[in-house]
């Protein structure tokens, strides 16, 4: 038995040498180590452990879709290497971001005053007083942005051209809406105001929008209310 006993106490112990060993060359494997090729005396790239891109949100506190949406762009380079903005409507914030997925600046924004998550579609070719409340929706998906100019002389980003929805400096022509004020509240219930358009404070249009889209196009990703972020933007399931 004690014969038995010593032949088991050395298998096992060879055993636990060979756990151990493939256990140290798979370490060395992960680290980027390298491993004979055979013959000759070459050496081959051992594999790598890959970690995913994420973006950086910084100090900011996204929504979980919010940093979901934005992950998934700079993960799959949806956003083809240009600047994106994430607008999270069911917390009325903008968050802007550098081609790398770095965030260049957040803000409150305000909103169409009607939900849902798509424009009608002949919105973009009515006169404002055909639309009515229910119909001034700021719609869900992804759009390709850039500078340009609305009636006036100002600039503003164009989000949806067909459906002329646009990022603009906040609109304060009627003093009866409180548009400053309701950028400035605690509570996201008074962002709902605009036509569709999406209103942010002026400072941050000028210290981050206008620089950041001044000599490049962009990824505006409008997160929905209503449906779900897989039926907008095929993300999930």
């Amino acid at each position: 038995m004690r014969g038995l006993a010593s032949v088991h106490r050395l298998s096992s112990t060879a055993a636990w040498l060979a756990l151990l060993i493939a256990g140290l060359a798979g370490q060395a494997l992960m680290a980027g180590g390298t491993s004979d090729s055979g013959e000759g005396g070459g050496h081959r790239p051992a594999t790598q452990l890959v970690v995913a891109k994420r973006a950086n949100f910084g100090a900011a506190a996204p929504s979980s879709d919010a940093r979901k949406v934005a992950d998934w762009a700079v993960a799959s380079g949806d956003h083809g290497k240009m600047p994106f903005v994430i607008i999270d409507k069911v917390n009325a914030t903008a968050f802007v971001f550098d081609s790398r997925g770095s965030l260049l600046g957040a803000a409150p924004v305000l909103l169409g005053i009607g939900r849902g998550d798509r424009s009608a579609a002949d919105i973009g070719t009515r006169k404002l007083s055909a639309i009515s409340p229910a119909e001034r929706i700021t719609p869900a998906g992804r759009f390709v942005a850039s500078l340009g100019n609305d009636l006036g002389k100002k600039d503003i980003l164009w989000v949806d051209y067909a459906a002329a929805i646009s990022l603009h400096r906040v609109f304060v022509g009627n003093p009866a809406e409180r548009r400053l004020q309701r950028l400035t509240t605690a509570s996201t219930g008074d962002n709902r105001i605009s036509y569709g358009c999406i209103n942010v404070p002026v400072a941050f249009y000028e210290k981050v929008i206008r620089p950041t889209f001044k000599s490049t196009s962009g990824i505006v990703y409008i997160l929905p209310e209503k449906k779900s972020l897989y039926e907008v933007l095929g993300i999930g399931g």
